[in-house]
């Protein structure tokens, strides 16, 4: 899992006047939590902070105003719904050697059996708890020749060394949907075929 350093200043300005103020100069304001300390609230470099958020899950080294480094990983993130750059950001404070809960993403390999059938994802996102600083980045999950009305449940996920689920393990992560609508469809394109003739 990567680890990516972002020097932070510590703000005392605060209220929509002041977020404003911080994001005309491409910054973007944040708290930080965690550990039962009180909340510290951040500026953070804004192109920094969005390269850094691409990777899901990604551990963030904060410095903060040049004296005192802590880890910490993105909990919240708040984003203009129309332009997309970001608002606000809550980290939460970890240590290293410490689990946490996360969500990985789930991403699939292979092609269903033939059939035109459709894949469902029941959790584009798996839950787990993994040491703070081993987090992984994704999960792969095979999907080679699965007919309709398969299923992946949470326990058939493998998972790496030191990474539990946060979730039943009977939860169903992906499905196979038999492909109906298409059937109906060319059913009534064959009707409509044979009423012109």
């Amino acid at each position: 899992m990567s680890e990516v350093k972002i020097s932070a200043e510590t703000r005392s300005e605060f209220g929509k006047g002041a977020a404003r103020r911080v994001r005309r100069e491409n910054k973007v304001p944040g708290v930080l939590y965690g550990h039962g300390a009180e909340p510290l609230h951040l500026t953070l470099p804004g192109h920094e902070l969005l390269l850094a958020l691409r990777t899901p899950n990604v551990l963030i080294s904060l410095d903060i105003d040049g004296k005192t480094n802590e880890l910490a990983i993105p909990k919240a993130v708040q984003r203009d719904p129309l332009k997309g750059f970001l608002e606000h950001v809550d980290l939460l404070l970890v240590k290293r050697g410490e689990k946490v809960t996360v969500e990985i993403p789930v991403h699939t390999e292979g092609e269903l059996a033939p059939g035109g059938n459709l894949l469902e994802h029941v959790l584009s996102a798996l839950p787990v708890e993994a040491e703070a600083t081993h987090i992984p980045e994704q999960v792969t999950v095979s999907v080679e020749g699965l007919e309709a009305g398969a299923s992946i449940h949470a326990k058939d996920i493998a998972l790496p060394n030191g990474v539990t689920l946060a979730v039943e393990e009977d939860a169903v992560v992906l499905q196979v949907l038999a492909a109906q609508a298409e059937e109906s469809a060319e059913g009534e394109e064959a009707g409509e075929e044979a009423a012109e003739a």
